[in-house]
């Protein structure tokens, strides 16, 4: 599940690069190899006019890569320069002179090397230390140590339990506000903590991502635990703003309210206030207890074999949840393009998920 959230530019490129050098690689044999040869090395992941600019000495080879090959070559002293996609080795032995006025917060020559250039060309550096035996990966002004799989594969589970603790506590917070819709008894802050409790889940996950996103191969089993976790929690937190959406945001386009959401620091997400304004909730008194009606988004998804289409003419013709579910089979299906038929089962359906949302409230 690649990308959960909408990548920067830099934050897709630092995504990629972890991929390339994630155990199992070819990249990452390589580092290995070098690690326990204990030699340094200054490693480019591209290479164009940028990198040629800044580029003296050494020689071209335009070779396949290989592990070996990276290995052997990086026992010369200088920089070895592949393809962006690490396929060949462009250059190796380079002499990289990046600009010295660009800051770097390295001490060491090598690290303050591979800062700069990462900075000035905008393509991924690696740069191994001799004397620390560590490998740390540059992307623009990022700095990013490399793990061995075993400290990665630790660090996963723990965040995946953190993330299946957060989820558990959603489902309840969810089914709680379902219960509260049938019932027409919500508030602002009900509807808080719900978005908030999403965009927690949601920003854990992007980090457990990020984590098997780097252990690559070897955290194959994690990933499927991981989208077992984070399964429905971008349709939620799109429903639950399409449901609950000012008016003075367009009901199809939720992606305001979303950006309002992600905006918000960690520590305000659980206060009722910050979410409920982010909504446009909170109303002229600003009382997060403010009563507040749903449009119907959320339960109509719910329905068995109705698209999204079929439920926005729904809402369109009626307007809010308890409108809906008042509704008589003759009124739906007056609903454009509504026959006898699905306009019974949606009928149907909604009774069913009514009585069941009511009856888990009290379970």
């Amino acid at each position: 599940m690649p990308g959960l959230k909408n990548p920067t530019g830099h934050d897709e490129l630092l995504r990629r690069t972890l991929e390339a050098v994630a155990p199992g690689t070819g990249l990452r044999d390589a580092l290995e190899r070098i690690l326990a040869g204990r030699t340094g090395a200054l490693i480019v992941l591209g290479f164009d006019s940028s990198v040629q600019a800044i580029s003296s000495g050494g020689f071209e080879l335009d070779v396949p890569f290989s592990a070996t090959r990276l290995r052997e070559l990086a026992k010369m002293d200088g920089a070895v320069v592949l393809d962006r996609q690490t396929g060949r080795i462009v250059r190796a032995a380079v002499q990289l002179l990046p600009d010295p006025a660009i800051p770097t917060s390295e001490s060491g020559t090598r690290h303050r090397t591979a800062e700069r250039v990462a900075k000035q060309t905008g393509h991924p550096v690696i740069s191994v230390s001799q004397s620390m035996h560590i490998a740390a990966l540059y992307v623009n002004g990022t700095r990013h140590v490399l793990l061995d799989p075993e400290e990665l594969s630790a660090r996963a589970k723990q965040a995946l339990d953190t993330l299946a603790s957060y989820r558990r506590k959603l489902d309840e917070v969810e089914a709680s506000l379902s219960a509260l819709e049938v019932e027409d008894l919500v508030t602002a802050r009900d509807v808080a903590a719900v978005a908030g409790r999403q965009e927690m889940v949601w920003r854990i996950g992007d980090e457990v991502d990020s984590v098997l996103a780097e252990l690559g191969t070897e955290g194959r089993l994690l990933r499927l635990q991981f989208e077992e976790l984070i399964a429905g929690v971008e349709a939620g937190r799109l429903l639950l703003a399409r449901d609950y959406a000012s008016s003075a945001t367009p009901v199809g386009d939720p992606r305001v309210v979303l950006a309002r959401l992600s905006a918000i620091a960690a520590p305000a997400l659980i206060e009722a206030e910050a979410l409920a304004g982010a909504l446009g909730l909170l109303g002229e008194n600003g009382d997060p207890d403010t009563p507040v009606s749903p449009r119907g988004f959320r339960l109509l998804s719910r329905v068995p074999g109705l698209s999204q289409t079929q439920a926005k003419q729904i809402i369109d013709h009626f307007g809010t949840l308890q409108a809906i579910l008042g509704a008589p089979l003759e009124e739906l299906m007056r609903v454009d393009g509504f026959p006898r038929d699905r306009a019974r089962a949606v009928r149907e359906g909604m009774s069913r998920i009514a009585e069941t949302v009511t009856l888990e409230r009290f379970v």
